[in-house]
């Protein structure tokens, strides 16, 4: 389990975080959303150990980690939105890193690279960007990690690879493994999440499973605008043949959400949301 408890964090001075709250539990594939410098790769940090909060507790897995333990670092793998690997052949990166990972499947990783189509046998530092990305993405799976983060994974992929990491990262969800996907392509991982954190202004509008999200919210496409004055109108856009709207609606029972539209909706409305969801 990873949790976060009135933790405060900022850069010179400038607040990031206010007494953040939050709890993601193994068994679940979360969605980290929120609008540039909203603070997600912040969190992200945070949860790594690769910054320390101010003030406030972090455990991850029974785990400090601004401590950096072996322990802690065994369990955790981060793969970042800004990926560098080092001018060496996969297989010596392998040698090299695996062993900090003492639950490192060997063979896991070179199906994973197969099925993902990696070439083999180049320096990785010569590899596209989708190639790097779909390297570290086999890697950090064969460590098997408790907590598996995932910064802008589809980035560089082209459509059947996205197709790819879907199904293999939904694969490779256990009950005891936490998966965070933090992402601006929100198409790309819609089937993916299953629980939803909106973060937006150092606070968290949404932090609920997708089908409890839309319990309560009505989306829909009309060929007009919606009535602007209306008190259920929470977003609107224009979209082919009209309009896409959401819509608080006490009636509705819930389903599977547009999560784009969704998110959308949460931060041009990020007072109503709070009050429909009882978030701080």
């Amino acid at each position: 389990m990873v949790e976060l408890e009135r933790v405060r964090f900022g850069y010179r001075g400038r607040g990031i975080f206010e007494a953040v709250d939050l709890v993601l539990e193994p068994g679940r594939i979360y969605g980290l959303l929120g609008l540039n410098g909203a603070g997600k790769s912040t969190l992200l940090k945070l949860l790594s150990g690769l910054l320390f909060p101010d003030s406030g507790r972090i455990r991850v897995f029974g785990h400090e980690p601004a401590r950096r333990t072996p322990e802690f670092l065994a369990g955790i793998f981060m793969l970042s939105e800004a990926l560098h690997l080092p001018a060496i052949p996969d297989r010596q990166y392998v040698s090299l890193r695996a062993p900090f990972y003492p639950q490192f499947d060997a063979d896991l990783m070179e199906r994973l690279l197969g099925e993902l189509e990696v070439p083999r046998g180049q320096k990785l530092a010569n590899l596209s960007l989708g190639e790097r990305k779909k390297f570290a993405l086999a890697f950090g799976l064969a460590c098997r990690p408790s907590l598996l983060i995932l910064d802008e994974p589809t980035n560089g992929l082209d459509i059947p690879s996205k197709g790819l990491f879907r199904r293999i990262v939904a694969e490779s969800l256990t009950g005891d493994r936490i998966l965070v996907i933090a992402t601006h392509q929100v198409r790309d991982v819609e089937a993916l999440i299953d629980t939803i954190l909106v973060l937006h202004q150092g606070r968290f509008l949404l932090r609920r499973g997708m089908e409890e999200t839309a319990s309560g919210l009505r989306f829909s496409r009309d060929p007009g605008p919606p009535d602007p004055q209306s008190d259920a109108l929470l977003y609107s856009e224009p979209a082919v043949g009209g309009y896409a709207s959401v819509w608080a609606d006490p009636d509705e029972s819930g389903g599977q959400p547009d999560l784009e539209l969704l998110f959308k909706a949460a931060i041009a409305n990020p007072g109503a949301f709070a009050r429909l969801f009882w978030e701080g």
